[in-house]
């Protein structure tokens, strides 16, 4: 039906124009912004998704910073320990060099001198941004590592930062020194007796192991007749049981460092009675030690039914305020100006060359791994920012071939809206 009053045919029009204007709207909006999702008004949920994604863009980012200033850190004591690693490599030729007998051992150990000084020098002035991982002193817990956060890790709570724990490595010259008195003194914590058998291990495990808690290994021969061996080199306490005043001058006694295990603190103990035992002439067939696990492996070739070693681990908590030493403290007294004292160093000098080559090794293997992290963080954030793309980025090549469409669909909507117009006027010529 037609009429004058009503034009269906315009509304019509009308609303097909303007749905048009707003698909262009829309589409041109998308080519200005490049975003298919620009506000929370296009699509709440994907919107929402986008935002999350790209907060954890931004946390990735700062964590790059983070692992490039801990990859710094490291490199410099990577670095430090190998400037270590090769002072006590020539420090070893000196040594072997003392070792004759008609050698000047005086200027010898002039030069040995020097090079601990260096050493010394050296570990104080490895720190990147007061950061110093060659130096492991403190008592507090904690104290034995630096943590560079690594990566975020999203639950059902929200996002937590994981921390990558970097230990220090202590490569100090400093010695430690045991309270005489005081704190909490606990003789033959664990012991073990060589006999006629003559493989025992001595077990740690039930040892709580903390900062500032000092251990020392003492001694206790019995062969009357010496037959075996000498009672007095392989007694060092007067009595069967050591005292805390003996174990505060043992020569055979660590304290530990944050950080530390069972294993490492008898390990630092196994080499002190290594040095003890090259300075008293006690060969590895009398007694010999290993560290293993939360043991020490002991063994001796001379021992039987009526002549044995016990050996002793004694401990003193840190409540006692022992000081902690360094992890080159042997280096303290290298001394070649003896033939005796030359032979101690040649044994000395091994296992401090083991230290710096392994503090070096761990400091290299965790810059690989921070390196490693970092590279998969980077690939990540890439992952994340093209998903983010995929769901609010426009394509604009569709965008703009959908609205040169729509600018014809436009044009055509115009054209008909006037046609519509136009239809109540032929209804005047029914009245002509």
């Amino acid at each position: 039906m037609s009429s004058i009053l009503t034009n269906d045919s315009a509304r019509i029009a009308l609303a097909t124009l303007q749905g048009i204007n707003g698909s262009i709207a829309d589409t041109q909006r998308e080519i200005a912004t490049g975003r298919r999702v620009a506000s929370a008004g296009d699509n709440a949920a994907v919107w929402a998704i986008s935002k999350t994604m790209e907060a954890d863009v931004v946390g990735y980012r700062r964590i790059s910073d983070s692992l490039a200033l801990g990859d710094a850190t490291l490199s410099v004591a990577r670095r430090g320990a190998e400037t270590i690693t090769d002072l006590l490599t020539d420090m070893k030729g000196r040594v072997v060099s003392a070792q004759g007998e008609n050698v000047d051992r005086a200027k010898i150990q002039s030069g040995i001198a020097a090079l601990r000084d260096q050493i010394g020098a050296v570990v104080e002035t490895a720190q990147f941004n007061g950061m110093n991982l060659l130096k492991n002193t403190g008592t507090d817990a904690g104290t034995g590592s630096a943590a560079v956060l690594g990566f975020l890790q999203r639950g059902e709570n929200g996002v937590t930062g994981v921390d990558i724990a970097i230990s220090k490595r202590d490569l100090g010259t400093g010695t430690h020194s045991i309270s005489a008195s005081g704190g909490t003194y606990s003789a033959d914590a664990a012991t073990a007796t060589l006999d006629a058998t003559r493989s025992v291990t001595l077990d740690a495990s039930s040892i709580t192991i903390e900062a500032g808690m000092a251990f020392s290994l003492s001694l206790y021969g019995t062969d009357a007749d010496n037959s075996s061996f000498d009672q007095d080199t392989l007694r060092t306490t007067a009595g069967a049981s050591e005292t805390q005043a003996e174990m505060a001058g043992s020569e055979i006694a660590y304290v530990a460092r944050d950080g530390d295990t069972a294993h490492s603190v008898l390990t630092a103990l196994a080499r002190r009675y290594d040095s003890y035992a090259a300075r008293n002439g006690i060969d590895a067939g009398t007694l010999s030690m290993t560290a293993s696990g939360s043991g020490l492996a002991l063994t001796s070739s001379v021992t039987d039914g009526s002549d044995s070693i016990t050996v002793s681990l004694n401990t003193l908590g840190a409540d006692a305020g022992n000081t902690i030493g360094g992890g080159l403290a042997l280096l303290d007294d290298l001394d070649v100006s003896t033939g005796t004292g030359a032979v101690d160093a040649l044994g000395r000098i091994e296992s401090l060359l083991t230290i710096a080559t392994d503090a070096a090794a761990g400091f290299g293997s965790d810059q690989n791994r921070l390196q490693t992290q970092a590279a998969f963080n980077d690939r990540l954030s890439d992952s994340m920012r093209a998903g983010i793309g995929t769901l609010v980025d426009a394509d604009l090549e569709e965008s703009s071939a959908r609205l040169q469409a729509l600018q014809v669909q436009q044009q055509l909507a115009t054209q008909a809206l006037s046609i519509a117009n136009s239809a109540p006027q032929s209804l005047l010529g029914l009245f002509r």
